[in-house]
Order: structure tokens, then C-alpha cells, then sequence
């Protein structure tokens, strides 16, 4: 059974689907991706939810401890696992994920794999940026991209101090 919660947040209605776990399955802007399925709401907000809402109030390590289950071939699920480990307030490019996952010639398998991220934010595809520093596309928009790199490092800025 799969659970959807709506969050409204400071880039807009962001959406959340959980399974009976507490795993995250997709999550993304309401906007940008309508579901297919046709998941319950749960009685009570779910962990995830609690932890997607810290987020947006500025605690940006909320989302490190969520679990997910995001389907994914397997080069797929290492450029995501990778994803996970950039700390929130850094950025990356997609030759740093190539490498970091052994495969530095991989650099366009990992831009479409980062186009495929099922659950924003909690695989942070928007860390990803081009090897110049320059935005590059994103599946939520680049001002929503522009808005979470500031948010993190504002907040990462707030907590070194």
C-alpha cells in the first residue's frame, strides 16, 4: 500500500509518497509530476513528511536519515546512493558522480540517471550543477534548483557559526 501526503512549501505544493515501511517511493513538485497510482493518506503525518517539513524550516540534514525504494536498474541505484552522500550546502557536477562511482567516463549515463531521480530532495539531484558551476537543468525548475542550493547554504552557513 502506498501513502501520498501534500506538503506546501516555500517552491510550492510538494508532493510525498511513502510504502506501508515508511520508504520513500517518489517525491517531487505537484507540478511537475501528477501520480499514476492511487495511494491512501495516511491517519497521521508520516515521518517523512515531518522530515521533508524540517527541511524546509532549515534543517537541511532532515532528509539524511530517510529511507527510500526507488526501483532504478542497478547503475542507476550507485549514481543515487552517490547523490546521497554529497553533504547539503555542496554541489558536484556529473564527472564527480561518474568518479565517484568508478565510471569516469559515465558522465552522460549519470546526467540521465540524475534526470530520473524518482524522490527529490531525499536523492539530492539538484546538488548537481555543470562542471563550469553553472545551473543546469532540473526536473523541479532552476529557480527551484537556484532557491534549494541557497536554502542549504544558507542553513549550513547558520549551522558553522
Amino acid at each position: 500500500m502506498l501513502y501520498e501526503e501534500m506538503l506546501q512549501t516555500p517552491t510550492g505544493a510538494f508532493r510525498v509518497v511513502t510504502d506501508e515501511t515508511g520508504r520513500v517511493r517518489r517525491a517531487n513538485w505537484a507540478d511537475r509530476e501528477p501520480m499514476s497510482e492511487r495511494p491512501q493518506t495516511p491517519r497521521a503525518p508520516s515521518a517523512a513528511a515531518k522530515a521533508f517539513a524540517a527541511y524546509f524550516a532549515g534543517d537541511i540534514s532532515a532528509l539524511d536519515g530517510l529511507e527510500v525504494e526507488t526501483g532504478g536498474t542497478g547503475f542507476q541505484r550507485q549514481v543515487w546512493a552517490a547523490l546521497r552522500r554529497v553533504p547539503a550546502g555542496a554541489t558536484v557536477s556529473y564527472k564527480d558522480i561518474a568518479v565517484a562511482i568508478g565510471r569516469p567516463s559515465a558522465t552522460r549515463a549519470v546526467g540521465l540517471a540524475n534526470g530520473a531521480n524518482p524522490a527529490a530532495l531525499v536523492v539530492p539531484c539538484h546538488r548537481v550543477i555543470g562542471a563550469d558551476g553553472s545551473l543546469t537543468g532540473y526536473g523541479g525548475g532552476l529557480e527551484r534548483k537556484r532557491w534549494l542550493i541557497e536554502h542549504e547554504r544558507a542553513a549550513a552557513v547558520r549551522a558553522a557559526a
